[in-house]
């Protein structure tokens, strides 16, 4: 599977900062040389400016003193043509907010701890109709559409190269959907599945008994990609998301994603555990 666009612009803002550092030259200096703003640079530099040109990759490379015979030198100017396809999830910009979609379907690894649901990338097609209604959608092809996008970013678990995928749930989240009992089965069975036949998904829950732990502060995910992008921990919000990726911003929630694991049922107890409430 071809590597996401917004994935390619953060290896490209990676691979650019190390060429201007190799080079001995700060954002100002090169900035000044190119007469351009510090701000322009600085947005390449972070991915912000989302299609930076041939024209002005080659201009910073000049800069920094990359010969056009390196081997480097095309396959970054390939990355920034590359940096304009789209993707799938082009065709539900109506339904998708963000950058978080494009992220997370080129992570290596994704841990995910959910406080009030069921983490997108396990949910039912019925609990996923549940939760959009949740979200006060009303039109019926909305929330079609909606659980439409949701299928696809599932697709992502059964290709060839899957990330691996860490969950932790809180088990009030499926208690919560004890109004519904079919879909409560059918979400309760599928999560079996994934833990019992698939090698790359990891699934563990947090008896409400365990009471308050480190994931009071609410859920988060940390995502993972190969080098040279940086990994990134996103937090959700009702209109999008906030995204970290400061090193001790990303230590923190390493050291608080071991403590909710510790908090859970481990994966060998989690699969009873789930088969237990089905009898219940």
């Amino acid at each position: 599977m071809a590597a996401s666009p917004t994935i390619r612009r953060r290896q490209l803002s990676a691979i650019l900062r190390r060429m201007r550092k190799d080079a001995g030259l700060s954002l100002d200096e090169t900035a000044k040389r190119l007469e351009w703003s510090r701000a322009k640079l600085g947005h390449i530099e972070t991915g912000e400016r989302k299609k930076p040109s041939v024209v002005e990759i080659k201009a910073l490379m000049h800069e920094y003193g990359v010969k056009e015979d390196a081997p480097e030198y095309g396959a970054v100017l390939n990355l920034v043509r590359q940096a304009q396809q789209k993707g799938w999830w082009t065709r539900y910009d109506d339904i998708l907010t963000g950058s978080y979609v494009e992220l997370e379907a080129e992570a290596t690894s994704i841990a995910n701890y959910e406080s009030f649901g069921v983490p997108g990338l396990l949910q039912t097609p019925g609990y996923a109709r549940i939760v959009q209604r949740a979200r006060l959608w009303r039109n019926p092809d909305d929330i079609q559409r909606a659980v439409d996008a949701r299928l696809e970013r599932q697709k992502i678990l059964h290709r060839s190269d899957p990330p691996d995928l860490w969950a932790v749930i809180e088990e009030h989240a499926l208690q919560r959907l004890q109004g519904a009992p079919g879909v409560l089965r059918e979400q309760v069975e599928h999560l079996i599945d994934l833990a019992d036949n698939f090698g790359h998904i990891t699934i563990q829950v947090v008896p409400t008994d365990a009471g308050v732990h480190a994931g009071a502060t609410g859920p988060f995910v940390l995502l993972d990609f190969m080098e040279p992008a940086p990994p990134i921990v996103y937090l959700e919000t009702y209109t999008d998301g906030i995204y970290l990726e400061r090193p001790e911003e990303l230590q923190v929630y390493r050291k608080l994603w071991d403590h909710v694991r510790t908090s859970a049922l481990d994966e060998e107890r989690t699969i009873p555990y789930l088969k237990r409430m089905l009898t219940q």
